[in-house]
């Protein structure tokens, strides 16, 4: 996935200059509340489901691994869902490939007017052009910690969902095609719409008509050890509420030492087309470090390392845990 971060706040004005002229949805405060429910959300059972994914192998889009892992996603979301949509389209890639693409909807509680978006995308970088070794450079990756994470975290929330009464309503997209971006050294200024293109099609033509949430939240890299989860901008800057109620969240779940207190880079990710294109607040929970050898990510971040061996059960926990409470105290 494209991951741009600019360490200068002066790039604000250039993704404001991008909304097309649209304001960010406005947030409306609410005072804060303890987090009453307690969570039983199962690390294991959130392992097993990221493992389920990256045993398809790579899930690049065009091979028999993505399709294969399409059906399990749909099946299994819909054990626990009340409705599941699958959006097909076709999607054109950075160098002019067209692939068959797949946006994978679940929804809880359909009948609620008040409604919660949790996000992630499914499918894995076709090379992993960030890998030590240049003859590995032109390999599709597992995308264990960079998709899969975030897709076991959230079926997981979903299989808690089947059995709470959560009084919103709630509904989970896994997007498509986020990943095919062009290799960093191909990247040019326009290269930011090159990524994400499954949330770039259903933030334009959502599930439902005219369909709205009062916010979103978006899950990249959660399963890494000792993940630290830093401030995104962007997601400050059109959800600010949205981060405070996170991280306030986390805190009082005795999560500070990995929600950390702090500003973070900028990540051009799904989230910001949520934002632009869909109009609704949307943050990003991702793993970030300034200290990381590749600049700010996860350490094998778009190499073959990106494996089931380097994830770890307790960081799903921390994020389910942290994004179940906040779903469930609304």
């Amino acid at each position: 996935m494209n991951r741009l971060h600019i360490y200068v706040l002066m790039i604000i004005s250039f993704i404001i200059a991008g909304c097309n002229g649209k304001k960010p949805a406005p947030i409306v405060a609410t005072p804060e509340k303890e987090a009453s429910f307690v969570s039983g959300f199962n690390a294991d059972s959130a392992f097993y489901f990221v493992k389920q994914q990256v045993n398809f192998g790579p899930r690049v889009p065009g091979s028999e691994s993505h399709r294969a892992c399409a059906d399990y996603l749909v099946l299994t979301l819909s054990r626990f869902a009340d409705t599941v949509f699958v959006q097909n389209f076709k999607a054109r890639v950075f160098s002019g490939e067209i692939f068959d693409c797949k946006n994978i909807i679940g929804t809880f509680n359909p009948d609620a007017k008040r409604r919660i978006l949790l996000c992630a995308h499914w499918d894995s970088r076709p090379f992993a052009d960030h890998d030590d070794n240049p003859a590995n450079q032109n390999t599709p990756i597992d995308g264990a910690n960079d998709g899969a994470s975030g897709v076991g975290t959230l079926l997981e929330i979903a299989r808690q969902l089947n059995t709470l009464t959560p009084s919103v309503g709630v509904d989970i997209v896994l997007f498509d095609i986020e990943d095919y971006g062009p290799r960093e050294s191909n990247q040019t200024d326009n290269s930011e719409k090159q990524w994400a293109l499954g949330s770039q099609y259903w933030s334009k033509t959502p599930h439902t008509y005219g369909y709205r949430a009062s916010y979103g939240i978006l899950l990249d890299m959660v399963g890494g050890s000792a993940p630290q989860f830093l401030k995104e901008q962007i997601s400050s800057y059109y959800a600010h509420n949205v981060v405070t109620n996170v991280w306030s969240t986390a805190e009082r779940l005795n999560y500070q030492d990995f929600f950390i207190n702090e500003v973070g880079g900028i990540v051009t990710d799904d989230h910001l087309f949520i934002n632009e294109i869909a109009n609704i607040p949307t943050i990003n929970i991702i793993h970030q470090n300034f200290d990381s050898p590749n600049g700010l990510f996860y350490d094998y971040w778009h190499t073959l390392n990106d494996n089931i061996e380097h994830i770890d059960p307790f960081s799903l926990k921390i994020v389910g845990d942290v994004v179940l409470t906040v779903v469930m105290n609304e």
